[in-house]
């Protein structure tokens, strides 16, 4: 514990401002708190020094590969496999603690990945890279529930989601649907971190990480209708942004709620990337393919956020109006109405990105927050530079517009500095 620390309660003791029992009680949570601490990072240096040392083996074998039989090559195959089986069965049996378990488990992850490249080297298995991290993956799922591995599910969520990319994006045209079979399966442990863990630093990562390749990957089940990717994509917005609304997410931190920042941060992106008339009129004009894929998972999603908005009524979760809650649903109306008349959906995408600014803004000065206040702001601004480009008015009124914005910024914030001060008064 911390000298200063110990100096202070004993300070406080002589003082008669505590009694030696709360003294005591206090040294006890401090050194409880430097525990946890040092077994935190004894886990994580578990897991980097498994990683390294699997690593290192690869490439002390790789380096005199050339040199071996096929059947030394073979045994070297499955050593760094038998390996990894043997330590994590020890953690299990023994039922070792988390450090033992995290580092054991990342070993074992990357030695299967090893053995199944070493043996498709050695014997000449073809195959491409998409269905070599599917089998990896797959042989690799049993042991997140087997070892309760955190570290496991972050290396899982991020192989699917390389395979996702691979198979959909760099080698090919295919719809991934054993992602979604994959996801489905991590969900136990997360929902099991959420319950028990939910203010750990361990499930503020899995907050930002799910969304995250949810993200990525939902480009590739968009086939046949291109003119419905901005939708889509506005629509898992929405549904982000409407998870992160839930109380059990809204009350933690922000930087604890990846859904509520991605899908605010995504839908302001959307809504400014779809307030130029370059994408009304050329994209959204093409004609709509209603037997598409494409179609059939815009209207999935579309029923997903009517159903997390109705479900948030039911549970008494919506106090008040919230703009970003309802901007899917305006969008589609938006889009709808592009297909006879796109000026009117340019002029109201528009405004909905104004109504926001200010919205937030508002939000931002009734509740103290600066950083929502300056969102607000930044959103405004983001639009103004965005009608910069695409508008015709003089280089002067431009300049002016920024001028505004900056004494704006200036004015609001000074504002909620002397608001403060006051309350604080």
């Amino acid at each position: 514990m911390n000298s200063k620390i110990q100096k202070d309660i004993k300070e406080l003791v002589a003082e008669q401002v505590i009694t030696k029992e709360t003294a005591s009680n206090i040294e006890s949570y401090y050194q409880s708190k430097q525990r946890n601490l040092s077994s935190k990072l004894l886990t994580i240096f578990a897991v980097l020094g498994s990683t390294l040392v699997g690593l290192g083996i690869i490439l002390i074998l790789a380096h005199n590969w050339d040199d071996f039989s096929r059947t030394i090559k073979t045994v070297f195959a499955f050593i760094p496999l038998m390996i990894g089986q043997v330590i994590a069965g020890y953690s299990i049996i023994k039922n070792k603690g988390t450090a033992w378990k995290e580092a054991s488990g990342v070993f074992l992850f990357f030695a299967v990945g090893a053995s199944i490249a070493l043996v498709s080297q050695i014997y000449n298995i073809s195959g491409d890279l998409s269905q070599y991290l599917l089998t990896w993956i797959l042989l690799s799922l049993p042991l997140v529930y087997l070892l309760k591995s955190n570290a496991l599910v972050i290396l899982q969520i991020v192989f699917i989601t390389s395979y996702v990319c691979n198979l959909s994006y760099f080698s090919g045209n295919k719809t991934p649907w054993m992602y979604c079979v994959l996801l489905v399966s991590l969900l136990p442990h997360y929902y099991k971190l959420l319950k028990h863990k939910a203010l750990h630093n361990i499930t503020s990562v899995f907050n930002w990480l799910m969304p995250l390749s949810i993200i990525i990957v939902m480009g590739a089940f968009i086939k046949g209708g291109d003119n419905f990717w901005f939708l889509i994509y506005m629509l898992l917005f929405g549904i982000l942004y409407g998870i992160g609304k839930i109380p059990f997410f809204n009350n933690q931190k922000l930087r604890r709620n990846g859904y509520l920042v991605l899908g605010s941060l995504g839908t302001v992106y959307m809504l400014l990337l779809s307030s130029f008339d370059w994408l009304w009129e050329g994209v959204f004009k093409r004609e709509m393919n209603f037997n598409s894929q494409a179609f059939y998972v815009a209207l999935i999603l579309f029923c997903l956020v009517i159903l997390l908005l109705v479900y948030s009524y039911s549970k008494k979760w919506i106090r008040d109006f919230n703009l970003f809650r309802y901007t899917p649903i305006f969008f589609t109306l938006f889009f709808i109405i592009s297909s006879f008349s796109p000026g009117i959906s340019i002029i109201l995408v528009n405004l909905l990105v104004l109504i926001l600014g200010i919205m937030v803004v508002k939000t931002g000065a009734d509740t103290l927050h600066f950083g929502v206040l300056n969102y607000g702001l930044l959103i405004i601004t983001a639009l103004i530079v965005c009608r910069f480009f695409d508008t015709d008015i003089s280089f002067v009124l431009r300049g002016l517009l920024f001028v505004g914005v900056g004494i704006a910024f200036f004015i609001t914030n000074y504002i909620m500095i002397k608001k403060q001060r006051t309350l604080k008064k």
